[in-house]
Formats: structure tokens, C-alpha cells, sequence
């Protein structure tokens, strides 16, 4: 393996950073956009539920109060003695924070799968210009002489390849992701709103 990245030459360096970058975003993203963490079942209103039942469900379980749904949820309740235009502007802003770290680093993974390959396709013009610069200062025209030049130019093509391929698949699929909770979340704050500041009053 030493010998590759030795063979591909200095920008095996960045290629194996955005390796790095990659494979690192992608478990922290995997980790932390677990569904449980980020809309606990325990906390999903289906529209004739009491919102005082999952209230008190949120206060007697920090996990559920730690939830991105649960500190919206909060964010309602601690407003519920101002008018619920205000309670609604309080979620919003908590929810475009949580959103805010919903949607942290995903953006670079898409920058990872657009540099990598241009990262090696710079390295396999430059790997072909070495070629034929070796093979015209040498006094003899030996096709051998490219060897090393060509070598160095396709891996780190296959290298940028191989980065980009997944970092763009991990790209998209917690990019839809997120886009699946963002929808989950803002149905479930009207939801809670609506119960909470409306019915209640009833």
C-alpha cells in the first residue's frame, strides 16, 4: 500500500486527506442522523393525541428531551404562557438551528466528490507531461522511460475515483436523508402547535 501512494506521487497527499475527510463524515453523519435521535417514536403525534401525554413523557426522559424533536417540542411549551404566534416563532428558530446541525458537514462531502477526481485527473496530466519530458531530455527515444510517468498518472485517477464514488453516494443519501426529517419535523410542529395552543384551549 506504501508503495502505490509512494508511486502516485505528492498528490496521493490530499487525495488521502479527502479519503480521511470522507470516511470521518460519513460515520459522525451516520451516527448522529439516527432516527431514534432525531424523531423518537415515543414523541410522533398522529393528529388526535393529548400533547400533554407526550409532554410528560418528554420531562421524565432526558434521551427524549436530548431529541431534536423533543427541544422543539420544549421550545413550544416553555412559550405557552405568551400568544401562540409567539410559541411558533420560538420553535421555528430552534428548529432552524437543529436543522442548521442536521444538514453540518454534508455539503462537504458533495465538495470531496467534485475535488477528488479533479485531484487526480491533475495528477495524471501531470504524470503524462513528466513522461514526456523524461522522454525528451534523454538522449534515446525508449518508450520505457514513460513507464514511471504513466503509472503515477493512472493512480492517482483510480484513487480519485475511488474517493469520489462513495463520497458522492454518501452525499446524496444523507442529503435525503435530512430532507426526510426536515419534512417529519415541521409536520410534527404543526401538529404539537395545533394541539397544544388550540385544542387545549377548546
Amino acid at each position: 500500500m506504501w508503495e502505490l501512494v509512494k508511486a502516485g506521487g505528492w498528490l496521493m497527499l490530499p487525495l488521502m486527506l479527502c479519503s480521511i475527510f470522507m470516511l470521518a463524515i460519513s460515520l459522525e453523519r451516520l451516527i448522529r442522523l439516527k432516527r431514534q435521535t432525531i424523531l423518537p417514536s415515543a414523541l410522533l403525534l398522529r393528529g388526535d393525541e393529548n400533547p400533554q401525554v407526550v409532554m410528560d413523557a418528554l420531562h421524565q426522559n432526558a434521551q427524549l428531551k436530548d431529541s431534536t424533536l423533543g427541544r422543539i417540542f420544549m421550545a413550544g411549551e416553555l412559550s405557552r404562557l405568551q400568544s401562540p404566534e409567539y410559541a411558533r416563532a420560538q420553535m421555528e428558530a430552534v428548529a432552524s438551528e437543529e436543522i442548521g446541525y442536521l444538514e453540518k458537514n454534508i455539503n462537504f462531502l458533495g465538495t470531496l466528490s467534485a475535488v477528488a477526481p479533479l485531484l487526480g485527473l491533475l495528477g495524471t496530466v501531470l504524470g503524462i507531461i513528466e513522461s514526456f519530458l523524461i522522454l525528451d531530455l534523454s538522449n534515446h527515444s525508449n518508450p520505457t522511460l514513460m513507464i514511471p510517468g504513466i503509472s503515477k498518472a493512472l493512480i492517482t485517477t483510480a484513487v480519485g475515483m475511488l474517493i469520489a464514488v462513495p463520497a458522492l453516494f454518501a452525499y446524496r443519501y444523507f442529503q435525503r436523508l435530512v430532507q426526510e426529517y426536515v419534512a417529519v419535523l415541521e409536520q410534527q410542529a404543526t401538529l404539537f402547535h395545533a394541539a397544544y395552543f388550540y385544542q387545549k384551549g377548546q
